[in-house]
């Protein structure tokens, strides 16, 4: 049975914001929910014990979480998670599985800006939108994302991949201006229409838009019309995720290759229908 977590009722004095850094199954696993209540979080900046914000039932054993309800106002959600699940059944706020290392974290709703910021392993599925910066590198951080999976069956913000170092992050609708900027290496997949300026500064790294044309930086250089032998398997794990757009990336003319960005190496590509 999960611990269940959800918002005591909403009035007057609530806290406009609440920092859940820290409240984690591996972390909670071994505690007494009346333990697991008199934890301190951060509501506004101060701080308050974390029941007297949540309602708490089940236990936290199987290291699994429940959140029940709106948690937009809710940040750091999974926050530095090594092990265990998390699962939200609304929409949550910024900055969650910052810094994520293992573990799962489902969202039936849309995500804040931040999501996967710096994370470096486990899954995360959202099954709404999310904001800006998916999976990028924190402010004056030189390195994103680290490793790990992220699929969003809606929209995503700019910066999508921003610095990523490893990993795959797979958006099934739009995204904004400059996914894949100043990438390391990893993979960004686009299954709709993509952004000015994709993969602006990329060192190394795949952005792949699966049905759009997108314009790449006029420091790109145009390549070759072929089917690159990695992208099969990469679909096959996204399609074997839930990524529904993957399953239905088979261009007939091939994957057109583009070379960039030529002021940073040109060891990037971006794909796209040729």
């Amino acid at each position: 049975m999960p611990l269940v977590l959800s918002l005591r009722d909403a009035d007057d004095r609530s806290p406009l914001s609440i920092d859940l850094d820290g409240i984690v199954p591996d972390r909670l696993s071994s505690l007494t929910l009346p333990a697991i209540a008199r934890l301190p979080v951060l509501a506004d900046g101060r701080p308050r014990e974390l029941g007297t914000l949540f309602h708490l039932s089940g236990d936290a054993a199987d290291a699994a979480i429940e959140c029940r309800g709106n948690f937009s106002r809710v940040h750091r959600l999974a926050a530095g998670m090594q092990s265990g699940s998390i699962c939200a059944t609304g929409s949550i706020g910024r900055h969650a599985a910052e810094g994520m290392a293992g573990g799962r974290l489902d969202i039936s709703g849309d995500a804040g800006d931040w999501l996967a910021a710096e994370m470096a392993g486990g899954e995360i599925h959202v099954a709404g939108n999310v904001g800006d910066n998916l999976a990028a590198a924190l402010p004056g951080s030189p390195i994103g994302m680290r490793g790990g999976l992220v699929t969003v069956a809606g929209h995503a913000g700019v910066l999508v991949g921003s610095r990523m170092r490893r990993g795959i992050v797979a958006v099934a609708g739009r995204c904004g201006d400059a996914a894949g900027f100043e990438m390391r290496a990893g993979s960004v997949v686009i299954g709709g229409d993509v952004g000015r300026q994709p993969g602006l500064g990329m060192r190394r790294g795949s952005v792949i838009a699966l049905t759009a044309r997108p314009e790449p930086p006029v420091t790109f250089r145009r390549g070759t019309a072929w089917r690159p032998g990695f992208l099969p398997l990469l679909l096959r794990r996204l399609a074997a995720a839930g990524f529904r757009p993957a399953s239905a990336a088979s261009p007939p003319g091939g994957w057109r290759q583009w070379h960039g960005d030529a002021l940073a190496g040109g060891r990037g590509e971006i794909l796209h229908p040729a």
